[in-house]
């Protein structure tokens, strides 16, 4: 490792200065990372589908940081140049992009509706896809920048009812590793999370289906489902320098569902 190996401090982990995007961060695991990020130093510039945002500017105010917040429609290719431009307006600079926001519908196959197959891929791969593209136009100009997508275990796996989900998380899966390959040499990281069974209001249905959330839970070799709580350390991570070495990566936060 060489001496550079005493250099490393955990002043890395510090987002101080920083400004971040995060979409869909006023409820569930967004408000975890956005939260988390302010936890860490940086600012916050927040997209929302509704208003309902009061409790996240009281929890990002708490910590002395920033926080903005944008209302639109995600699967309008124009609002996500709006986004980039306002936060730009805002606070100068775009750092981290946490792509969170998605949505899930639930069908047999045989029966799964093309509307259904259509808003499931606009908001979960199709938003991701223009609005990364939007903001690392500005991260190139600056020679870095951090961009977080939220994948899934149904990006490996195929799931049962849920094909457009499942083709979206695999999707941006891809996206993650094309825009780390193109990206890389401009200073910019490009890396996933992908969340395991987490409690929060999508998965509100599994839940209450005592079999199906049994036989679930059985799996997870830690016992348990997931809460927003348990994603927080590895955004700040990806946020940080401390993964500037890393890109295109897929990370699994799942307690072990995927080794099972």
């Amino acid at each position: 490792m060489g001496n550079n190996s005493q250099q490393f401090s955990l002043d890395y982990f510090k987002l101080d200065g920083k400004v971040a995007i995060v979409t869909g961060g006023n409820t569930g695991i967004g408000q975890g990372f956005a939260v988390a990020l302010a936890k860490a130093g940086a600012d916050l510039f927040i997209t929302t589908h509704g208003n309902n945002w009061g409790e996240t500017k009281e929890l990002i105010e708490k910590e002395g940081r920033r926080v903005a917040f944008f209302q639109g429609d995600l699967t309008d290719k124009q609002v996500s140049k709006d986004i980039v431009a306002k936060c730009i307006e805002t606070y100068g600079r775009i750092d981290i992009l946490v792509n969170n926001a998605g949505t899930i519908r639930r069908s047999p196959l045989l029966e799964y509706k093309e509307e259904d197959w259509d808003a499931v891929m606009d908001i979960n791969l199709n938003a991701v896809y223009f609005l990364s593209q939007e903001a690392a136009k500005i991260m190139a100009e600056q020679g870095s920048g951090k961009i977080i997508n939220v994948a899934s275990m149904l990006s490996f796996q195929g799931g049962k009812f849920v094909p457009s989900y499942t083709a979206s998380k695999h999707g941006v899966a891809g996206l993650t590793k094309a825009f780390a390959n193109e990206l890389a040499i401009k200073g910019i990281q490009i890396n996933a999370i992908a969340p395991g069974y987490v409690e929060t209001k999508n998965t509100a249905p599994i839940r209450e289906d005592e079999v199906r959330h049994a036989e679930i839970t059985a799996r997870i070799p830690a016992g348990r489902w997931a809460t927003p709580e348990d994603l927080q350390s590895v955004v700040v991570f990806l946020a940080s320098r401390g993964s500037d070495y890393m890109n295109g990566a897929i990370i699994p936060v799942d307690g072990g569902w995927l080794v099972r």
